[in-house]
């Protein structure tokens, strides 16, 4: 397994991490991901040790805290082995004060998250959103309290914006405060806006990405085809997965798919694969979060190490899944492009 340093700091992690987002299988959305049981869990835990996959990502939303709680189960005993991310800002209750990054919600839920993993620190926490309604001093302030407490050892983003992630960065700047070494972010083969600002940011500030949901959100399986039905089992069956998740025109999935099984047929190598080893190739990506129902899913991404694209095939699959530029994007790029170069 590659290792490779997280954003500006001194920690490493592997190339692949894997998510918890299938285990528990709480409520309609998180049911339709996966079910994963604590033995289940726990088997997965052993592949991914063996592997090299150390870093094991949650949150406290996952199946409301069951995902979290799954984990600790499966780590009980090897926690000196592993890598430990979770998340919170979302609503975890009914209080108005069960929801943001306000002090009292982040020392509620780190608390709580260090109960179910059944662990005395966090190596990676995120705020899993940006909570406009909470002072950024005060998110930064908590969590810099919680480092100096040695509840969590490094502190990242999830799902901010540039301005949102450049804000907090000059923030904690400012007033010497944990800073953000990790932005964990939507981006695939299908989802390529992240290169647009976020990515720029990441390499000009030294912010380690961590993808979730590489597969554009269960497309990139393999299964899905052009002119066949859905898989009775594919996650897109769920209208609620469907509507929480970006908006893609069928045609454009199509037209990667066909370029994926293109570069398939001459590589031997599967689509997930394929999809997968593209995004390790790509600039800032520290950690690529895997996830899977069963040990043969499992297996199979961690098919994708060892080997690189060529570039002929790098250049086939951008081709096939570039998309529009929206301003000011198209305008940096095409009237401005010699002092505005994409990142490479």
């Amino acid at each position: 397994m590659e290792y490779r340093l997280l954003g500006g700091s001194g920690f490493k992690v592997p190339a692949f991490s894997m998510g918890t987002g299938t285990w528990g299988g709480v409520g309609e959305f998180f049911k339709a991901w996966g079910d994963t049981d604590a033995s289940g869990a726990r088997r997965i835990v052993d592949i991914c040790l063996d592997a090299g996959v150390c870093l094991f990502d949650s949150s406290s939303r996952y199946s409301n805290g069951m995902a979290e709680e799954i984990l600790g189960h499966a780590t009980k005993g090897r926690r000196d082995k592993v890598i430990i991310s979770t998340k919170s800002t979302f609503r975890s209750g009914p209080g108005e004060n069960d929801i943001g990054s306000s002090r009292h919600h982040i020392i509620r839920e780190v608390e709580g998250s260090l109960k179910r993993l059944q662990t005395d620190f966090i190596d990676i926490f995120q705020l899993h959103a940006f909570d406009a309604l909470t002072p950024i001093e005060e998110a930064l302030g908590v969590l810099d309290d919680l480092v100096k407490a040695g509840k969590i050892r490094y502190i990242g983003a999830s799902n901010f914006s540039g301005w949102h992630l450049m804000k907090s960065l000059a923030v904690s700047e400012k007033y010497g405060l944990a800073r953000h070494v990790c932005h964990q972010a939507y981006y695939s083969l299908l989802t390529r806006e992240y290169e647009w600002e976020l990515m720029p940011l990441a390499l000009d500030q030294k912010i380690g990405t961590i993808v979730w949901s590489p597969l554009g959100w269960g497309r990139l399986t393999g299964r899905i085809r052009r002119g066949q039905p859905l898989p009775k089992d594919s996650r897109l069956n769920s209208s609620v997965v469907v509507d929480g998740g970006p908006p893609l025109e069928d045609e454009y999935v199509y037209k990667v798919v066909d370029a994926l099984d293109a570069v398939s047929k001459e590589t031997g190598k599967t689509v997930p694969q394929i999809a997968l080893n593209w995004l390790l190739q790509r600039p800032t990506v520290s950690s690529v979060i895997i996830g899977a129902r069963n040990e043969q899913q499992l297996k199979d991404n961690l098919g994708a190490m060892g080997w690189n694209l060529d570039p002929a095939h790098v250049k086939q699959l951008d081709e096939a899944s570039a998309i529009p530029l929206t301003y000011p994007y198209w305008h940096q790029r095409s009237q401005f492009s010699d002092r505005n170069p994409p990142p490479v």
